[in-house]
């Protein structure tokens, strides 16, 4: 695990256009660029926020970050993380790790709460947040379409304070 550089942004790339295309984890049908991730990532990177990388045998296996949970003041103590992982590592534990990293980010940082909005069905993700503590605190039932489906999403929180 470690802090992404612009090197890794082409892999980044490629696992979250995998993910929009083949899962309802991202809820956008077109793949971005690589200008695209290069600005998300400057973005974070100069605001403060986290972009991590697992990396197994020198490749990149996985990415995660988090952002302020909404632009107003009074949430600057929590934050939003999302966690890909490349499709031949999902399962293991690669996710589990990047989640436990981002967390011990965001605490070192003095944040208070780290959420995590996923798609209702999505079994594995909700399972992974349960072990690491996280707890469902609201679900918006039908509030995204992919894939000619309606998708519920599900917010779960974790006290880091």
């Amino acid at each position: 695990m470690r802090d992404a550089t612009e090197d890794d942004l082409p892999a980044i790339l490629a696992i979250l256009n995998e993910a929009i295309v083949n899962t309802t984890a991202v809820w956008t049908d077109a793949p971005v660029d690589l200008d695209n991730r290069r600005t998300w990532w400057q973005e974070r990177v100069a605001a403060g926020y986290p972009v991590l990388v697992a990396v197994e045998n020198g490749e990149v296996v996985g990415f995660g970050s988090y952002v302020q949970f909404r632009a107003w003041d009074g949430y600057r103590d929590a934050v939003e993380h999302s966690v890909y992982v490349r499709s031949d590592r999902r399962g293991g534990g690669v996710g589990v790790a990047l989640v436990e990293a981002l967390i011990a980010r965001a605490r070192a940082q003095g944040k208070f709460v780290i959420i995590g909005g996923i798609e209702g069905s999505n079994a594995a993700s909700l399972k992974l947040h349960r072990r690491a503590g996280f707890v469902e605190v609201g679900r918006m039932y039908e509030v995204g379409t992919k894939f000619g489906r309606r998708l519920d999403l599900v917010f779960m929180q974790k006290r880091l304070g």
